[in-house]
């Protein structure tokens, strides 16, 4: 005589480690894509570019506080009688500030 079972008695008898071992791959499989997109994602947007512009020579201010600031020549402006650094983000005033031309690393 032929053993019947319901659907739902084949279903748990059923091996589910397979369900399982696919559903950890697939998921290994798209942590590895967004481990390399995420590397081309930083190489393409963030890559070091070099500065193409010519900064000068490289000076050192010192400050009446004492405080040091090492810069570059072509950084520096004089306007209405203020000495200004021009970053490429911000604007220093260096006013009253002694410029020295030094090879600083």
């Amino acid at each position: 005589m032929e053993d019947k079972m319901s659907r739902s008695e084949k279903h748990a008898n059923q091996d589910h480690k397979k369900g399982k071992k696919s559903v950890y791959i697939i998921c290994c499989c798209a942590l590895l894509l967004l481990f390399i997109g995420g590397y081309f994602f930083t190489e393409y947007f963030f890559a070091d570019k070099p500065n193409d512009q010519n900064l000068g020579d490289k000076v050192v201010i010192t400050l009446p506080t004492g405080k040091k600031v090492f810069t570059y020549e072509n950084l520096i402006v004089e306007e209405n009688g203020k000495l200004l650094y021009k970053g490429d983000r911000n604007t220093l005033d260096l006013t009253g500030g002694v410029i020295v031309y030094e090879d600083w690393d």
